[in-house]
Formats: C-alpha cells, structure tokens, sequence
C-alpha cells in the first residue's frame, strides 16, 4: 500500500508541475503581455517599459524558473488591477468556492442516492425511466440556463432568497442547486448500476430469504455496498464543481474564486488567473490522488496490480 501511494504521489507531483507551465504560458496564449498591460493607445517605448519592468523581455524557460522559484518561496506576486498581493487575495476568495462545491457536492448526493436507488428497484419500469429521464435532463439542461430559471422562480416571483451576494447562507441555496443538479446524473447512473448488480447477489437473497424487512435489504445491506464507489467519485465530482463554478458565481455574483477569475479575465489581471488556474488545477490533482487512495484501500486488487 506504500509502495502505491508513493507511486501514485509521484506521479502527482509531475502533473502539477506539468499544470503549473501551462498556467504560465496562458499569459502568452492571448497574445503580448506586454502589450495586453500598456493598453491599446500605448506607445511603443511605454510597451517595452512595461515589457521589461516585468521581466518579459526574457527568454519563456527563464521566466517560468523565476515564476516558479518565486511560487516555491511563497510569493505569489502582485495584481495587476486590484494593486495587491496575489496570495492573500486568492485565498480570502478561495473559502466561499469551497462552501459552493461542497453544498453543491451535497445537492446531487441528496438528488442522486433516492433516485439510484429507485431507478434500481424498479428496474426497466416507468418509474426507472423517470429517473433516468431526471439524469438526462440533469446533464442537459445548462447550469447557467438552470441558474436563471432558479432565480426568476425564487427570487423575482416568490421572492424567497437573495438574488446575488455571498453574505449568509441562503445566498448558496440557489447556486449549489444549479451546480449540483447537473453533477447529480454521474453519481444516479453509478448508484442505480451498482445497486442492481449488489440486488442480484446471492447474500441480499439470503437475508430476504430470512424475512428481513425490505427497506433494511436495500439500504443496510445492498447500499452499503454500493455506495463504496460513490466515495470516490465524490472526490473527482469536487474537483470538477470548483473548477466549474465561475459561470455560476458570475451569475450569482458570489465572491468567490470564480467571480475573481471572471474579474481578472476581464481586466487582463495576468498574475491573479495564473495563480487560480494553478490553484484549482492542484486541488484537483490532490482530489484524484485521494481517490485513488480510496479506491486502493477499499480494494486490494487496484493496488496488487
């Protein structure tokens, strides 16, 4: 086991280190840096200035080891629009997107395991395609469409919850449904196959055998065991929830990570979307690396091959 998680840290460490070159370059993908910080009307000789203020003037592996080092020491840099320090700007953010993925993460367990566990039991009846039919939608209806229909419903007729703000806590109900109702379909068609596979077994036969009542079947012994490879699929689904959560926290205008990426894209803050692109890309690389961990514990055979 850990010879496995070494191995598996090993090759961690190479993808976020693979990661964090393609976060700097994206500075170089939209064209001159140096030219996108002048501005449009600057002069040739403002440009070079800037050009060479930033160290940009320097072959790209040079700039990269600098930006490295610098990220290795712990500086992070300065913003560019917002005129402070990159890390206690980023993590002041970083709370709320993790408050989001995780009510959103909790929104499709609580959408996903009924309707699993439902399509199951009732296997190629109306009620399984009802269910699937709710997945589908799931996936495609857009979390931004979604997202409006929500808050014209909640928030311009009912007038229930606050329309944009992260001040309390209902200022997450609104997008933790949008972003977790199209999260939820991955996780329903895990449970429902899971489930069926677990209801054919021969130890579920033996305790209806044994006149156990229905319910403590299904959920003591037939979800337990189902649900194991929902544990680590819970963890790649976070990664992809924070990653995913600028469109609605744009649209909600939640101050969160999302929000600052949509705010630094616009205003050509180069330093603050290298640092978020990084950040959310190694919370998510540490996501997998805890499932696959998960996944070698929970079953000797991932980790015997």
């Amino acid at each position: 086991m850990l010879f496995y998680i070494v191995k598996r840290l090993g090759l961690a460490l190479l993808v976020a280190l693979t990661v964090s070159f393609l976060a700097y370059m994206l500075v170089f993908l939209s064209g001159d840096p140096a030219l996108a910080l002048a501005g449009e009307g600057a002069r040739q000789a403002d440009i070079e200035m800037v050009r060479k203020t930033y160290g940009l003037d320097r072959p790209i592996p040079v700039q990269y080891a600098d930006w490295l080092g610098k990220l290795v020491r712990g500086n992070l840099g300065m913003s560019v629009y917002f005129k402070t320090e990159v890390g206690p700007l980023v993590l002041d953010k970083l709370g709320t997107t993790l408050w989001l993925g995780l009510a959103a993460l909790g929104v499709a367990l609580v959408i996903s395991v009924p309707l699993g566990v439902l399509a199951a039991i009732y296997k190629n009846s109306w009620i399984d395609r009802l269910c699937l039919g709710v997945a589908v939608l799931g996936q495609a209806l857009p979390n931004f469409f979604f997202a409006l229909l929500l808050m014209m419903l909640f928030s311009i007729t009912w007038r229930l919850l606050p329309v944009s703000g992260s001040g309390t806590w209902q200022h997450f109900v609104m997008p933790a449904l949008a972003l977790g109702y199209y999260a939820a379909p991955a996780f329903m068609r895990l449970i429902r196959a899971g489930m069926i596979e677990v209801l054919g077994a021969d130890y579920i036969r033996t305790a209806r055998a044994k006149g156990l009542p229905p319910a403590t079947v299904v959920f003591k012994h037939a979800l337990r065991n189902a649900i194991v490879p929902v544990v680590a699929l819970a963890a790649v689904q976070l990664g992809f929830l924070l990653g995913g959560s600028v469109v609605i926290e744009t649209i909600f205008a939640l101050d969160g990570l999302g929000y600052l990426a949509y705010q630094s894209i616009t205003y050509k803050d180069f330093p603050v979307m290298q640092i978020i692109v990084l950040l959310l890309s190694v919370i998510y690389v540490l996501l997998t690396l805890a499932a696959d961990v998960a996944n070698a514990w929970l079953d000797p055979r991932i980790r015997v091959a």
